[in-house]
C-alpha cells in the first residue's frame, strides 16, 4: 500500500476528488494547512495608505489517499490531469488496521 499526500496552493480539492474516484479510490482526507514554497504570497495592499503587506505564509490544502501498490502510477497520472500546481509525495505504508473491524491492510482500507 501507498501513501499519496498532495500539497495544491489552490482549491482543486474537488476536480482531484472526481478524477480519483473512476479508479475506485474511495476514501481521502482534506486539510486545509498555511505554508509556504519557493514562490513567496501574493502581496496585500492596505486599503488606506500605501502599505503593502508580504504575508509569509498562504493557505493550501493537503490531500492524502491510501492506494494499492499497482494504482500509484494512474493516481498521480489522475491527479496531474485534475491539478495545476502543487506538488505530489509518495510514502509506503507498512500496515492499515481498522478499528472496528480488525480487517487489516487491503481489506482495511
Amino acid at each position: 500500500m501507498i501513501r499519496i499526500e498532495i500539497i495544491l496552493p489552490k482549491n482543486e480539492v474537488m476536480a482531484v476528488s472526481e478524477g480519483l474516484k473512476k479508479i475506485n479510490v474511495g476514501g481521502l482526507t482534506v486539510s486545509k494547512k498555511r505554508g509556504r514554497g519557493k514562490n513567496p504570497p501574493p502581496e496585500i495592499h492596505a486599503s488606506k495608505g500605501m502599505e503593502v503587506f508580504v504575508p509569509q505564509f498562504s493557505d493550501k490544502y493537503v490531500v492524502e489517499i491510501i492506494v494499492q501498490d499497482g494504482n500509484v502510477d494512474e493516481a498521480i497520472k489522475i491527479i496531474r490531469e485534475n491539478a495545476t500546481i502543487g506538488k505530489i509525495f509518495v510514502h509506503p505504508v507498512l500496515r492499515a488496521v481498522d478499528i472496528k473491524t480488525g480487517a487489516e491492510d487491503k481489506d482495511a482500507i
